[in-house]
């Protein structure tokens, strides 16, 4: 408690005379860490829920950032397209807290969209930082990662996109639901 009193009264000071450069990285990670609305158990999604629950304050800051920021390959997106949805669905695994849902989610949810993949053929699947999630079926789905992006045709398993992509969301994709490379 009395190292944090010292590093607030640090930040104000600092703050006031304009020079950032008393901090170390290592501090300014600390602060920012503090006050990341994500860490804080109380706005972590659990469980099902729905794509407004992450486009919502607080979590609509990195969802709009990530998503707005991502530029998709047009190319791959040319064979995405080329590809029918019927038969699919996909089960998208995250964690609010995590950095890296915090970054792919986003750029799968633009690139999904511009498909024009059906909003009810997705389930949001939130867990905690020991990831695990109030669902039933959830032990079942072997989730070490996150996010994991699960892909099934007829309601049969054809892929996985687990925390970062092989190549890049678009490709890793079509690599799934093409069957050009089990990932």
């Amino acid at each position: 408690m009395k190292s944090r009193f010292i590093l607030l009264l640090l930040l104000v000071y600092v703050i006031a005379s304009g020079n950032k450069e008393l901090f170390s990285q290592e501090m300014k990670e600390e602060v920012f860490v503090q006050k990341s609305p994500f860490a804080d158990q109380s706005t972590w999604v659990l469980g099902y829920f729905v794509r407004g629950q992450i486009t919502r304050p607080p979590h609509s800051e990195w969802f709009k950032k990530g998503y707005d920021e991502y530029i998709i390959n047009p190319e791959v997106l040319d064979r995405i397209l080329k590809i029918s949805f019927d038969g699919l669905s996909i089960k998208i695994i995250l964690g609010t807290w995590c950095p890296d849902s915090r970054k792919q989610v986003p750029r799968f949810m633009k690139i999904i969209d511009a498909w024009r993949f059906p909003e009810n053929a997705v389930t949001f699947i939130g867990v905690d930082d020991a990831k695990i999630s109030p669902v039933g079926e959830y032990i079942q789905l072997g989730i070490e990662r996150v996010p994991t992006f699960i892909f099934y045709k007829n309601n049969i398993e054809a892929g996985r996109i687990i925390e970062n992509p092989l190549t890049s969301l678009e490709q890793d994709i079509v690599n799934i639901l093409t069957g050009n490379e089990k990932n």
